[in-house]
């Protein structure tokens, strides 16, 4: 093991995952491909961004590539590490958003990254992070506990109390304080992430990635095929509008991406395609919309 960090590993291993990621979600939907965008930053570096329309599962789905630098940390990404301002950094990830057309499959969200800050000094910074969460429109107990099951075994290796940790990081992160609810019910993430090596912690990024897929492709092919109606459908783009506020309010990545110049299309491809909002709405009580507010927007141990 070793505590110098192998950039060129963790960049091979990102575009493999990113292969990986965009020929599953192809196969998934059954119907569209993916569009291919390659683009480059003029401070330096690039991406590979895919995004994918219309489909038949998805209305909208993007794995975005990237890999930057630049000559001075972003505000965004100095707030809780003042010591970094000024420092020159690199940043590399795969980051993926769906947008499922049917309300009862959930929208999915996943990110890996890496980070090196003074990389051309004598005593470089380097961390991990990511994660990945689930935002169901209409909750199932099933769904939710098959999810932390996977988060959970994706931790499994690094500590018993990896997960615990990394869940309860991801409940609070993904929060909606002017909301004061949960962007949906929640899974893994990690940031700051370099003890106790860099091998540890590469390792623990992998698995995060890897686990992706086993958790979300039992969850597609129970709900898929649900019939749904208007009501459904409108549910949906309003709870939508909840994914909006958060990744243009809170997002880190988002804010990250803004505030290095970085490629707006790519920083955005998260946001669906289609959105409503809706002045003071309550759902009827006792309903399927009413149940996701009282069962599944608030932290949960979806393992008990």
């Amino acid at each position: 093991m070793t505590d110098n960090p192998d950039t060129q590993a963790v960049i091979d291993w990102l575009r493999q995952l990113h292969d990986t990621l965009t020929a599953a979600f192809e196969k998934l939907d059954g119907e569209a491909q993916f569009s291919r965008d390659h683009w480059q930053r003029e401070e330096g570096g690039g991406g590979d961004t895919r995004c994918l329309s219309d489909g038949g599962l998805f209305e909208k789905a993007g794995v975005n590539f990237s890999h930057v630098s630049g000559a001075e940390m972003p505000p965004s990404a100095t707030a809780a590490r003042p010591a970094l301002a000024g420092k020159s950094f690199l940043a590399t990830g795969v980051s993926l958003v769906l947008h499922p057309r049917n309300p009862y499959v959930p929208t999915a969200h996943a990110n890996v990254r890496f980070f090196i800050a003074g990389e051309d000094s004598d005593n470089p910074t380097w961390w991990f992070g990511g994660g990945f969460d689930l935002t169901p429109y209409y909750g199932f107990d099933e769904d939710a506990q098959h999810w932390h099951r996977t988060a959970q075994a994706a931790c499994a290796p690094f500590g018993d109390d990896v997960y615990r940790q990394y869940k309860k990081w991801c409940d609070e992160y993904f929060f909606l304080r002017h909301r004061d609810e949960t962007r949906g019910v929640g899974g893994l993430f990690f940031d700051d992430l370099n003890t106790p090596d860099f091998d540890t912690c590469f390792a623990l990024t992998r698995s995060v990635g890897e686990h992706f897929l086993p958790a979300y492709e039992p969850i597609v092919a129970r709900r898929r095929e649900t019939p749904f109606g208007e009501r459904e459908r409108q549910f949906q783009l309003y709870r939508r509008g909840r994914y909006v506020e958060f990744n243009l309010v809170y997002d880190r990545g988002t804010l990250f991406g803004l505030q290095s110049g970085g490629r707006t299309e790519s920083i955005l491809m998260s946001l669906p395609p289609l959105a409503r909002w809706e002045y003071d709405y309550q759902p009827e009580p006792g309903t399927a919309e009413a149940r996701l507010y009282e069962r599944f927007l608030k932290p949960r141990d979806w393992l008990a």
